[in-house]
């Protein structure tokens, strides 16, 4: 009787397998023969699961990221204020726990920029989308239970490109140093100005 192989788990298998291989090298370093060798595979079931490096990487990324979310909406909820939900929402750009997934996210972001693939483009479009709807009601949570001003919300979209930018400036520039150090001076400076004085 034939083995019937599970297609979808198979290739999640594959990717997470792989993860700690892709967090230790650049994917330019890394051959097939590499990643199938670490999989437990050979070449020819890599290619049968994915086209190149570049698309286990978005795998990875991608089923890590489904976990890191539901941590990341536990660790929300449990924050007592609007300000401690925003800071929480930003851990990701900085927690020592999540620098493994920053690793992945940064490789990530340069296969997207060197070599952008339809379905790259759509999955960064999708989840920027959906993590700034995610960051917005919050700042609207805020609102409705009278801790932000009314404006706050039209400075949604500057804070949330802001996180990621710093993000991105202290790992490509190192013109910021500690990402963590910023975000809490800005986030404190401009609660100053948003937060409902009682």
């Amino acid at each position: 009787m034939a083995i019937i192989v599970d297609k979808v788990q198979k290739r999640k298998d594959i990717a997470l397998s792989c993860k700690k291989l892709f967090v230790n090298k650049s994917i330019s370093e890394l051959t097939i023969a590499q990643v199938a060798q670490t999989a437990g595979v050979g070449k020819g079931t890599i290619y049968e699961y994915f086209n190149n490096k570049e698309e286990i990487v978005f795998e990875v990324l991608n089923l890590l990221m489904q976990e890191y979310n539901i941590l990341k909406e536990q660790r929300i909820q449990k924050a007592p204020s609007s300000k401690e939900k925003i800071k929480v929402f930003f851990y990701f750009f900085y927690e020592k726990e999540e620098n493994d997934l920053r690793k992945l996210y940064k490789e990530f972001i340069s296969i997207s920029l060197s070599k952008p693939q339809a379905q790259m483009i759509q999955f960064q479009s999708e989840c920027s989308e959906k993590y700034f709807q995610w960051f917005r009601s919050i700042i609207q949570e805020g609102i409705d239970k009278g801790e932000l001003t009314r404006d706050a919300i039209h400075l949604a979209r500057g804070l949330f490109v802001l996180g990621e930018g710093m993000f991105i400036s202290s790992e490509v520039t190192n013109t910021i140093a500690d990402v963590e150090k910023e975000l809490a001076i800005f986030l404190d400076t401009l609660f100053e100005l948003i937060e409902v004085k009682r």
